[in-house]
């Protein structure tokens, strides 16, 4: 290929002077010797000019592989960034040369080369895609085509599919290579590539490994074709893995795929297991489904499989698992491709029939594996089931394997899954087995079956299926049990089950429970029985007496305990004696016990409830729906379980119990359970236990279920064990804060988790605020010490909660008295301790420390409880305190300003939007006392001068006090927003854009460019600097000119961040202030008057106007740098106003540019884009949303038009 016509040809010394000089640089990199030299050698190659003529010579001559590489990688970056400097002749022939590069070198051992020239082409062939002609395209796909199909022999077969391989992955958006091109030109591609290339690619892949197989199946020994079948395999795989976005036809409960281009996930995907469906549409049905493909693909696997069987080593041989893969793939094959839901049925039992000998028998599949076999075949199979029960029912699933064998697919997954828990429980390791892939892909399975796709389904088991289920479960049970009992003399302290926290354990136990669900008739009562089974051991080695039996009086305690009808398993008095002590020989050590109890917590909890999320969870369907038959309420499974659990809990009261059995691992799980219970089951509301009542079910199920629906959500309601259930409940968490100090986890849970579950509603915060308990605990939380002991944040969340329970009294006035009552003990000791003259004095003390701290957390939680209804109150409580915080603020600089401030920070949050114009003069007032005592103590000002410092963890903390201020500035602008006052805060003469400015001026100085690499105090900074300059951009004028470069200072590092977040906050400002001006100037005012003018700075130097300055510092970003093409939109609407704003500035920055081009044709082509780019598209000098989007269209094209040719001057 030759360069452009005006370039001559390099003479053959100056081409081996070049590929010397790469070999050279290649091989000081490969043995460390002056890389940096090396490097800048290759990078010098890369940005050359039209290096075309060198890179092809290197490709062709040179010896040292690395360095055709770097040739093939420079020939790539050279024509991206010149595309538009080159000819279509030029274009043709550099793709035309890749091509034939990787065919006539399909030979070359150097891999890795023929790979990066079969990438450059596809990238090349993507870059010019839009402008290519049909026949062009077809011409280059024409080679390709003849090289896939074996013309020219097995390697050029073999790079040719690899080529196809390349470049559908180049079209694919999450693969694909940046050419700083705008989205909608991948998209083009993207929907030309589907529509018309992408089945015929597959239909050449398809003819590819069809060539082959029979060669590959009759030899006796390796031959060459079988890395051809494979690499076709491969392409057949990738291609249906594409998302094919544009078939808008899909099938009724499908689950749409994930949008690529977005950051969505696609809910079909599990986090264990992947499970990506194909849905290609009906025009893919002639290739995928009525071709006799499947058949074909399962025949050759099959003849490979059966060849081989001998050979353990093939299983793992890249064509079978290529085969395997594309197999796995087929059966998530759904929508509008099947007519019908026969077909697809049909589809799914054909591929079946040849999936079952990789897992069926399950017993003989694990004993080969056991025996050394490889697992990938057998766990490929789990992975297919997978697929199946995503796309399909749990009836039609069932039904799939029904069709040829005597049992049903879900009794052979449940089969599976018992063979693969038996293999876990007899190897008992914690190393990561193909047993635990295996069993995490089975409950992923079984995930995908039992969680309908929508509301209006169900996901009932046919009657075989539930039995399954029910055997499962209690196998599972048996495992977990025997999991915790091993782990009860443990004293590794790395064991993965005793450091496994409940969240870690959640997704699998959430597994478990949907099974049990399946099966709940049979599930609750096998778990009632274990748990009380489990827990009459508890007093076994308590209870014995002289005989070596269990005492009667023993046995009487327990049948009180257990309330004479809940005995294990229906036993007498007489059986239970004998049952607990079984030989006569007690058991003196229960840690097994509670270990075991530990773990039936969890999965109970996990069966009868699920998460909230944030919402007030609904009892499970499944339970609902079942025990019809059940007519005494205290007879109900769901009843029996749960109070058998909350009876246990409610020992741990009892001094003597609690510090011989719970210890605080198990309390975890005990307050775990309780907060998960009680807010699906305690007091559960009417409105409440009507919702989601039908759920796909029919009206006759409906009104069968409502019986026992009622029966079980009244038991624990208001009016029946309710009020008693809650108070053991607070009981037990107030104990669990005073009598396992320092225990943090278990405190959390306490205060995240189950004090939050109780305030969530209001009928139950009714009456938790009349209980003796609840009283008892706001009592010690307001006037004892003893739970200063808990940690900063669970103080925090204590008092939030109790101000929440507020909301149960009678009216506001009561709920306000509560409050005041709650923390006016707290206000008064702050208030007398910054009085004192002293102060300075005693407040060093440790004790003094520690109160204020607990303190200031515990202003701060109840700030955060705010509601309408308590309002006055928590206003009360931070205006009592206000001259109070600031004599601390003077005290404590060095030790809790953080703290201090966020305390402010959120008061000030909850109660902007409420306060009348009075009381918010005050807050601003003091909002801006604390502002100014803060920056004459230099508070938290970490210069670059001091940037050593920040290489100290400690120090690093101090850049919050920046933040706290900045969300402070920002809750102060909400007010603007977001106003409940009966008046206008005017009538005080206050201005929320004063006030603001005024913290701009103080906070601005504070804030370094070293401090500005700290991403959550740069984004909140940025964040309060766009909102404020787009709100009130008519305050920059009445800025100093040391706070208007401090500020400009900060935007020209944020336009040039890597957070695109960022610079798109800078742009936006940059909009906001050009708009501003450009309006105001229109109609005759002065806008930002003299800062975008230009002045004169203290030195008597003229500084540019804002404006002109980011005009020439946007242009510069847009035209030389590196940023990401999702922001060129909001780079043009902030181009717009500053071009309208400046256009000669514009026009002398164009022809700076122009003149700055020696060729002409490059000129003349600059000179005409920049013209474009104000006049395209009828473009006028308004500011309207159409004119912007026209703008934006011009700035697209601008773009790609010139920026490549100008990156090379």
């Amino acid at each position: 290929m030759q360069g452009p016509s005006d370039r001559a040809p390099a003479d053959l010394a100056q081409l081996q002077a070049t590929m010397h000089a790469i070999e050279i640089a290649c091989s000081s990199i490969q043995m460390h010797v002056n890389p940096a030299a090396a490097e800048a050698t290759i990078l010098s190659l890369c940005q050359s000019p039209q290096p075309y003529q060198a890179c092809q010579f290197i490709l062709e001559n040179s010896q040292v592989a690395n360095a055709r590489f770097q040739a093939a990688a420079a020939i790539r970056d050279a024509a991206i960034r010149e595309w538009a400097l080159l000819t279509p002749d030029d274009k043709r022939s550099l793709i035309s040369f890749c091509l034939c590069f990787v065919m006539q070198h399909a030979s070359c051992p150097e891999g890795y080369v023929q790979s990066k020239v079969s990438s450059v082409a596809a990238q090349l062939i993507k870059r010019g895609w839009l402008d290519f002609a049909a026949a062009e395209k077809e011409a280059f796909l024409y080679e390709v085509k003849q090289a896939v199909v074996g013309i020219h022999g097995v390697d050029v077969q073999f790079v040719g599919i690899n080529f196809l391989e390349s470049l559908v992955s180049e079209f694919s958006p999450s693969t694909s290579t940046a050419m700083g091109l705008p989205r909608e030109f991948h998209e083009q591609c993207l929907i030309s590539l589907e529509l018309e290339y992408l089945k015929t690619f597959y239909c050449w892949a398809q003819d590819a490994a069809a060539s082959v197989t029979s060669q590959i199946i009759e030899s006796h020994s390796a031959v060459p074709e079988v890395k051809v079948c494979t690499a076709a395999l491969r392409l057949m795989l990738q291609i249906l893995n594409w998302d094919f976005r544009y078939n808008k036809n899909m099938a009724k409960g499908a689950k749409p795929s994930m949008d690529v281009f977005n950051n969505g996930h696609d809910i079909a995907s599990t986090k264990r297991s992947d499970c990506i469906l194909v849905q290609p549409g009906p025009s893919w049905r002639d290739v995928l489904v009525l071709g006799g493909h499947i058949g074909w693909l399962l025949g050759v696997y099959g003849a490979l499989r059966q060849k081989f069987s001998c050979e353990g080593y093939w299983l793992d041989c890249p064509v079978a698992v290529s085969a395997r893969k594309l197999i796995v793939q087929f059966c998530s094959l759904t929508g509008t491709i099947f007519p019908s839901a026969d077909m697809q049925e049909h589809h799914l039992i054909q591929l079946l029939s040849g999936i079952i000998p990789w897992i069926n028998p399950p017993d003989a599949v694990s004993q080969a594996i056991e025996c050394g076999k490889s697992e990938s075949e057998m766990l490929d199979g789990c992975r297919a089931l997978l697929s199946m029960a995503t796309v399909t029912t749990p009836t039609v699933f069932d039904r799939l394997l029904r069709s040829i064998s005597p049992f049903g697919t879900v009794t052979l997954l449940s089969t599976l899954m018992c063979e693969v828990i038996k293999v876990l429980m007899a190897n008992n390791t914690e190393e990561e087995t193909w047993s635990w892939i295996a069993r995490d892909i089975i409950l992923d399975t079984w995930t995908a079956l039992l969680i309908p796709n929508s509301i209006h389904e169900n996901a009932r088991l046919p009657s075989e299926g539930i039995n399954a289920a029910s055997n499962l479960f209690a196998l599972i049970v048996e495992a977990e049990l025997r999991a915790a009992s091993a782990s009860a003399f443990n004293d590794d302290e790395d064991s993965q089950y005793l450091q496994a926290s409940i969240s870690a354990m959640d997704e699998r136990l959430s597994s478990y429970a949907l099974i049990a669900r399946a099966a709940v008739d049979v599930a609750i009562p096998l778990l009632t029985g274990l748990f009380t089974e489990r827990f009459a051991r508890l007093h076994q080695s308590s209870m014995i007496d002289q005989t070596g039996f269990v005492s009667w009086e023993s046995c009487e305690v327990l049948e009180t305990f257990f309330k004479g009808d809940k005995w294990p398993s229906g036993q007498s008095k007489i059986s239970l004696q004998w049952c607990l002590t079984g030989t006569g020989k007690g058991i003196a050590d229960p840690t097994e016990t509670l270990e075991e109890l530990y773990s039936l917590l969890l999965i109970a909890g996990h069966v009868l409830a699920d998460e909230g999320q944030g919402e007030t969870p609904l009892v499970p369907m499944a339970i609902q729906t079942h025990f019809v038959d059940i007519i005494e309420t205290d007879k109900h499974p769901v009843v029996v379980l749960s109070s058998t659990i909350i009876r246990f809990a409610e020992q741990s009261l009892d001094q003597e119990m609690r510090m011989s059995v719970f210890s605080p691992r198990l309390m975890e799980a005990v307050i775990w359970f309780l907060a998960r219970w009680s807010c699906t089951y305690l007091m559960v509301p009417e409105e409440l236990r009507e919702e989601n009542c039908d759920s796909g079910y029919d009206h006759e199920s409906w009104l069968q279920s409502q019986h026992s629906r009622k029966t079980l959500l009244s038991f624990f309601g208001q009016y029946n064990q309710g009020k008693p259930v809650l108070d053991v409940i607070v009981r037990i968490a107030m104990m669990t804060l005073i009598s396992y100090p320092g225990e943090k986890d278990l405190q959390a849970l306490t205060c995240y988790q189950l004090l939050h579950a109780l305030v969530r509603r209001k009928n139950v915060c009714t009456h938790l605020v009349a209980l003796d308990s609840w009283r008892e605990l706001a009592n010690a939380f307001a006037n004892g010490r003893t739970l200063f002991s808990l940690h900063s944040a669970h103080q925090r969340s204590l008092a939030q909660t109790l101000v929440l329970s507020a909301s149960g009294m009678r009216d506001p006035e009561a709920s306000n008295q509560y409050v005041r009552d709650l923390m006016s003990h707290m206000t008064a000791y702050l208030v007398e301790m910054s009085n004192k003259n002293d102060i300075k004095k005693f407040s060093q003390q440790p004790d003094i420390i520690l109160s204020v701290s607990c303190l200031l957390e515990r202003l701060r939680g109840a700030a955060r409880a705010l509601e309408p209804r308590t309002q006055v109150a928590i206003y009360e409580m931070g205006f009592s305190v206000m001259n109070s915080l600031l004599v601390l603020l003077e005290v404590y600089k060095h030790e809790f300003v953080y703290l201090l401030l966020k305390f402010v920070v959120d008061w000030v949050d909850v109660e902007i939007i409420y306060l009348e114009a009075k009381e918010t003069a005050i807050v601003v007032d003091f909002c801006k006392r604390l502002l100014q005592l803060y920056s004459s103590h230099n508070i938290g000002k970490i210069s670059i001068s001091l940037s050593s410092s920040l290489l100290s963890e400690a120090k690093t903390e101090m850049y919050k006090d920046l933040r706290a201020l900045l969300q402070l500035i920002s809750n102060l602008c909400s007010k603007d927003m977001v106003d409940f006052s009966s008046d206008s805060i005017e009538t005080q003469g206050t201005s929320i854009s004063q006030v603001v400015y005024f913290g701009l001026h103080i906070v601005t100085p504070l804030i370094s460019l070293e401090l500005l690499k700290y991403p959550k105090l740069c984004h909140d900074y940025f964040s309060l600097l766009s909102h404020m300059l787009e709100v009130y951009p008519e305050m920059v004028a009445q800025l100093n000119n040391e706070a208007l470069a401090q500020i400009l200072g900060t935007l020209d590092f944020g336009l040039r961040h890597q957070d695109t977040e960022i610079v798109s906050m800078c742009l936006k400002v940059l909009k906001a202030l050009a708009s501003y001006h450009y309006k105001e100037t229109s109609i005759g005012k002065i806008g930002l008057g003299s800062h975008a003018s230009g002045f004169k700075d203290s030195d008597g130097r003229f500084q540019e106007g804002i404006l002109s300055r980011f005009l020439r510092s946007l242009l510069q970003l847009l035209l030389f740098e590196d940023y990401s093409t999702d922001l060129v939109g909001i780079a043009a609407d902030a181009l717009l106003p500053l071009i309208l704003c400046e256009q000669s500035v514009y026009q002398r920055l164009g022809q700076e540019l122009a003149d700055s081009q020696a060729n002409p044709t490059l000129k003349s082509r600059l000179v005409n884009a920049l013209q474009s780019l104000t006049s395209s598209n009828q473009l006028s000098s308004t500011l309207d949303r159409p004119n912007y989007q026209k703008f934006r269209k011009n700035l697209h094209s601008f773009l790609i038009e010139v920026r490549g040719f100008l990156r090379t001057m």
